[in-house]
């Protein structure tokens, strides 16, 4: 059997521009990409903190060092500027291999800079109550 797995994500991104008139996708600052393990043209969902909007696009990469978060395209109409974003990625591998996954999780300030870089343990994860 074959498994959908999350790969990475960047957890409360800041969006910091939203441009209706792009033809689509999801700009991410070169950076952040190459720490999350996203490669340009992959398929990314995107879902907004503020107003639970989840949406799926692809990345691509902007400047390094920028923190830019743009939603580009028809997706601007439900992700705005400042809106905090989780921008995830997913794998698929077999049951075997399922069992031994370890996401990069990028962890972002207010500024789209990573505080911190974690892999999620099965063994440390907590459910809230």
């Amino acid at each position: 059997m074959m498994r959908r797995m999350l790969k990475s994500k960047l957890h409360r991104g800041t969006v910091t521009e939203a441009n209706i008139d792009y033809e689509g996708s999801i700009t991410i600052d070169a950076d952040l990409m190459e720490r999350a393990d996203i490669l340009p043209y992959e398929e990314v969902h995107v879902l907004s903190v503020d107003n639970g909007a989840r949406l799926t696009t692809y990345a691509i990469e902007g400047p390094r060092g920028s923190g830019v978060i743009c939603v580009n395209g028809a997706a601007a109409r439900l992700i705005h500027k400042g809106h905090t974003v989780i921008i995830l990625t997913y794998q698929t591998v077999d049951d075997a291999e399922a069992k031994h996954i370890h996401p990069t999780l990028c962890y972002l300030n207010k500024l789209n800079q990573i505080e911190r870089v974690g892999h999620q343990d099965r063994a440390t994860v907590t459910l809230g109550v």
